[in-house]
């Protein structure tokens, strides 16, 4: 699994409120979601996203309340993967569930600027920072977590399992 595309950093502790506000989940339409993700913390932050572009996240990132909403947000924003110092348990899995990619990569993400165009080899563990040089390790993405990913999530994971 390899993806391409800009670093748009948030800081830490960034909730699931403020990944996707309350307000908006009337809805689980992903394109819908994503038109607003991130808006708790900056209104029209999306608008600086292209489809493919990665979100690269401090300490504790999807702390606060288990909402799966927030990670349709991202992946509907069209951000793929987030890279992060560390994310809180409860979101970690549920990316993974909707079908969002995680790295987690500790004091390696002060790497990465807001803006630099970065290259991922998740089937490998590694991050490359194109625009300063930088290599960054991370442990490879399991095979049962690629699996799951590859079908958009462990609904769709399970529904072809079960075929």
């Amino acid at each position: 699994m390899n993806y391409k595309g800009k670093a748009h950093k948030v800081g830490e502790h960034i909730d699931t409120d403020a990944i996707i506000p309350a307000r908006f989940l009337v809805t689980s339409d992903p394109v819908k979601l994503g038109e607003n993700c991130m808006s708790g913390l900056e209104p029209d932050w999306v608008k600086r996203v292209s489809p493919g572009d990665i979100m690269v996240a401090g300490r504790n990132f999807g702390c606060g309340s288990s909402r799966e909403h927030a990670p349709i947000a991202i992946l509907g924003a069209g951000m793929p993967v987030v890279i992060g110092h560390s994310f809180a348990r409860i979101f970690y899995r549920n990316a993974f569930n909707m079908g969002l990619l995680l790295l987690e990569v500790g004091d390696e993400v002060d790497k990465i600027a807001d803006g630099d165009s970065l290259d991922i080899d998740a089937a490998a563990g590694v991050i490359r920072d194109l625009s300063n040089g930088a290599e960054i390790t991370c442990p490879p993405l399991p095979a049962s977590m690629a699996a799951i990913l590859a079908k958009g999530g462990l609904v769709n994971y399970v529904k072809e399992r079960l075929q």
